[in-house]
């Protein structure tokens, strides 16, 4: 079923981190944060907003409608900004390719005994670390971990542990793409590593065993390049073609690499035929760990009913069937292998008959939601979670969004009455509908959101301002933040200057 609807204009559907990125806004109509939709808040207006709970609790004020004066642009010091650059992703990422590159400078030197002996389990350990922090099922079990390991049972002690350790753990959970990238660059230094070492003493070498190690080499190293943050975020299609298929097939002729490397005796110039060989070797049974979680996803595929709701021409509401936990993120595409798209969950409860995404237009795929909705699509029925799934860590958070953002922040706030909804934007109620604003209006409170119309009330807010005085209000935690990337940098600098805990938008670099 479709239901046509009314005016909107713009939106963005990216990678991996795509849901949680919200909005990238591309026009120039509105400054910085302002989303690309035009028009009034759901109900015409915005809450002037009084508390009756929390106890002490005392909302800020919303100002009333003005032009937006011109502020001052705000000094960062250079080392705030350093530290906000070198995140924990890039600390991941830093650390893992330094560790490794300093075991293959001592490989050489004849100083690592163990790689001289074990050389492709190298290879395969790091290849197999980088798809388990890619991995829907094995994300999902460290957030499991985390949640419930920094909760406890007994309600004098459920949010036992300090607030420094929550978020280093949600920093950990958020920037696990860190160990991926470089887990995925060092396997391939493994292997060129090992490769050459083949090549040096390729008179005792089988001739098998070099044409197999130079066709994963090459593989290998084409579905990293194509995972380079440029080739991914302006190339989508060209990084999911290569990073995937291209990846399958280095996985298949690893197989064969250390199959045949393992049961090749260089001594002796034969061929081993025992099992026991190949079965004590560590490179296979990487292989079998590596062949059993590249699979996991793609077993839960399905072709699942969908029903298309078209509030305006550039935007689609699509409803699955079954309730969800918040802070999940799920991948769609029209066919059951290629171009999947990521966006945030909607939904008001595990146990409600249905769920959300919100599709803003940008790329081909989202175009063709509303120009030719589908009736079905394909989908994992096990979803990936972005960082907002950590929020049950915390006591109290603020989730603020702009635009389609909103799609990856609502579940949070309507699942738990301790998040607080700040939603910039413009036109909200024309431009996405009375599904999406009867959600909010039925399950928020006005006195826990602010609706923020960016036209009506003459641009956009002080957002810094504006979530700390609600920081200060709503007793919060933690902030998280949805938005473009310009708008993410502006408030993740604003918020570390303020001393407020905030997480941004990844785009995974």
């Amino acid at each position: 079923m479709v239901k046509q609807g009314i005016e909107y204009a713009g939106g963005q559907e990216q990678d991996f981190d795509a849901a949680e990125k919200g909005l990238y806004d591309s026009t120039e109509s509105l400054a910085v944060l302002a989303p690309v939709h035009e028009g009034s808040t759901p109900n015409s207006s915005v809450p002037v907003l009084s508390l009756s709970c929390p106890a002490g609790f005392k909302p800020p004020a919303v100002p009333e409608p003005a032009a937006e004066p011109a502020r001052p642009k705000q000094k960062i010091s250079r080392w705030l900004l350093f530290t906000i650059w070198f995140n924990t992703y890039r600390k991941f990422f830093t650390f893992v390719t330094l560790f490794n590159l300093v075991g293959i400078i001592m490989a050489s030197l004849g100083r690592f005994p163990y790689a001289e002996n074990h050389l492709g389990a190298l290879v395969l350990g790091n290849l197999l670390c980088a798809i388990l922090m890619r991995n829907e099922l094995f994300l999902r079990f460290l957030y499991i971990i985390a949640i419930y390991g920094l909760r406890s049972a007994s309600p004098f002690l459920y949010h036992w542990a300090p607030i420094c350790v929550k978020l280093a753990v949600t920093s950990i959970l958020q920037h696990v793409g860190g160990i991926h990238s470089g887990c995925g660059l060092s396997g391939a230094g493994w292997l060129v590593f090992k490769i050459v070492g083949i090549i040096r003493y390729r008179a005792i070498q089988n001739s098998a065993v070099i044409a197999t190690g130079l066709i994963t080499n090459i593989l290998v190293i084409i579905s990293v390049l194509s995972a380079f943050p440029w080739v991914r975020n302006y190339h989508h299609n060209v990084f999911e073609k290569h990073h995937r298929f291209i990846g399958w097939l280095g996985l298949a002729t690893t197989w064969c690499f250390v199959v045949l490397g393992d049961t090749y005796n260089i001594k002796t110039g034969e061929w081993r035929t025992d099992t026991h060989s190949l079965l004590s070797a560590q490179e296979l049974w990487f292989a079998v760990f590596m062949t059993i979680f590249v699979l996991i996803p793609w077993v839960t595929l399905r072709e699942v009913p969908v029903e298309v709701e078209i509030p305006s021409p550039k935007v689609a509401i699509l409803r699955f069937d079954r309730g969800m936990q918040q802070g999940l993120l799920g991948r769609i595409s029209r066919t059951s292998i290629m171009e999947y798209h990521p966006f945030g969950i909607i939904s008001e409860s595990r146990t409600s008959p249905y769920h959300y995404m919100i599709c803003g237009v940008q790329g081909d795929f989202t175009k063709s939601l509303v120009v030719d909705p589908p009736k079905a699509v394909w989908t994992r029925e096990l979803k990936f979670a972005g960082v907002g799934h950590a929020s049950a860590m915390f006591k109290r958070g603020i989730r603020i969004c702009t635009g389609t953002g909103i799609g990856a922040a609502l579940s949070t706030c309507i699942q738990s009455p301790n998040w607080f909804l700040i939603w910039i934007g413009s036109n909200q109620e024309k431009t996405f509908g009375p599904t999406i604003t009867g959600l909010i209006h039925k399950h928020i409170e006005p006195e826990r959101m602010i609706l923020w119309d960016s036209k009506k009330r003459g641009g956009r807010p002080d957002t810094v301002k504006l979530l700390k005085e609600t920081w200060d209000s709503f007793g919060a935690e933690v902030i998280f933040i949805t938005s473009n990337m310009q708008g993410n940098d502006e408030m993740v600098r604003g918020c570390r200057a303020a001393g407020l805990h905030a997480f941004g938008t990844l785009w995974d670099f």
